[in-house]
């Protein structure tokens, strides 16, 4: 399969002063498998093979609770064509 992109943005149930820290686990996890990613405003994207990624986006609901999250919403988001696509497609006009 050709890699596709997902993007996730976790909301976990923390105190406010928490919240970076919630996510920023959530971001480390996901610079530990190695995927290409880029860090958003608002949400992270991924590059990858689809199993892989659905794969850390369910790890990432779990890291949010071991980090004190009563509950998690998270918004996914999948760019799937059957040849592949990439970040760099998408955007790398708009790169410096």
């Amino acid at each position: 399969m050709s890699a596709i992109n997902v993007s996730l943005q976790v909301l976990p149930s923390v105190k406010d002063k928490d919240l970076y820290k919630v996510v920023d686990k959530v971001i480390d996890y996901i610079k530990s498998t190695g995927v290409k990613y880029e860090v958003g405003a608002m949400e992270t994207t991924m590059e990858g093979e689809l199993d892989e990624l659905l794969d850390i986006v369910k790890k990432a609901q779990q890291i949010c609770v071991e980090n004190g999250a009563e509950r998690v919403a998270s918004i996914v988001k999948i760019d799937y064509k059957p040849d592949g696509v990439t970040m760099n497609e998408k955007i790398g006009k708009y790169r410096k």
